[in-house]
Order: structure tokens, then C-alpha cells, then sequence
């Protein structure tokens, strides 16, 4: 039994160490929220949902990074799928953890320090409401 709780352990741990590790970078922050606001099932177009109206990315070099390294890693999660014909991306086998972190957040946004809101808009509208 002690061994069947050390695995467990160890699989919950590298579930949300792959959390944080996707939750670290804001293109792939802002795709999750893009996704969370599309319908499940809904393919979302890329590289737009993994951007802000706030962002001033070169395009072309977003792109490049979410084919070489974003993408992959969500996918590798489980958190999205992708494809490049078209470029697009979907929720993946385990988008709803990813999201989680996002709801619980919006749960408590009021606990949330200002320097953490300010700035980002989707927390700044969820406050406002």
C-alpha cells in the first residue's frame, strides 16, 4: 500500500508541476483563456487566441513559437490539440485541469493583491464585475 501511495503522490505531483509549467508563459495563458471562452468542441484560430488586443507580438515570430514550443507542450499535457492546416487549437483530455487554476482564481479575486491585477485584463474585468 505504501508503494501504491508513493506512485500516486508522484503522479499528482507531475500533474501539477505540467499545471505551472503551462500557466508560465503569457501566450499559452491567454490561449487557455481563449478556450475557456469557447465552446467545448470549439477550435479556436491561432496565432489570434494566443494574444491580447494589449499585446504587440510580431505575429510571424508568435507563430513560429507556438508551432516549436508552446503548442507541443500543451499537447504533450493534454492540455490542447492543435493543428497547422488549419492553425488552430481545441481543448485537449486535460483542458478542465489547466482551466481549473483559472476558475479558482476567479473565485477569489477580490484576495488577490492589486499588482497581481492591474494589468491583466481579464482579471481587471472579473474584479469590476
Amino acid at each position: 500500500m505504501t508503494i501504491e501511495r508513493v506512485r500516486d503522490t508522484k503522479h499528482v505531483i507531475e500533474r501539477w508541476d505540467d499545471i505551472f509549467t503551462a500557466l508560465s508563459a503569457e501566450p499559452r495563458r491567454q490561449l487557455i483563456v481563449t478556450l475557456m471562452n469557447a465552446p467545448a468542441g470549439r477550435r479556436v484560430l491561432l496565432p489570434d487566441a494566443a494574444t491580447t488586443a494589449a499585446d504587440s507580438f510580431d505575429l510571424e515570430q508568435l507563430r513560429i513559437q507556438l508551432i516549436h514550443h508552446h503548442l507541443p507542450m500543451l499537447a504533450e499535457c493534454g492540455f490542447v490539440d492543435w493543428s497547422t492546416d488549419p492553425f488552430c487549437a481545441q481543448r485537449g483530455v486535460r483542458f478542465v485541469e489547466v482551466a481549473t487554476i483559472f476558475t479558482a482564481l476567479e473565485a477569489r479575486i477580490d484576495e488577490i493583491p492589486d499588482q497581481l491585477i492591474d494589468g491583466y485584463q481579464r482579471f481587471e474585468e472579473k474584479r469590476n464585475d
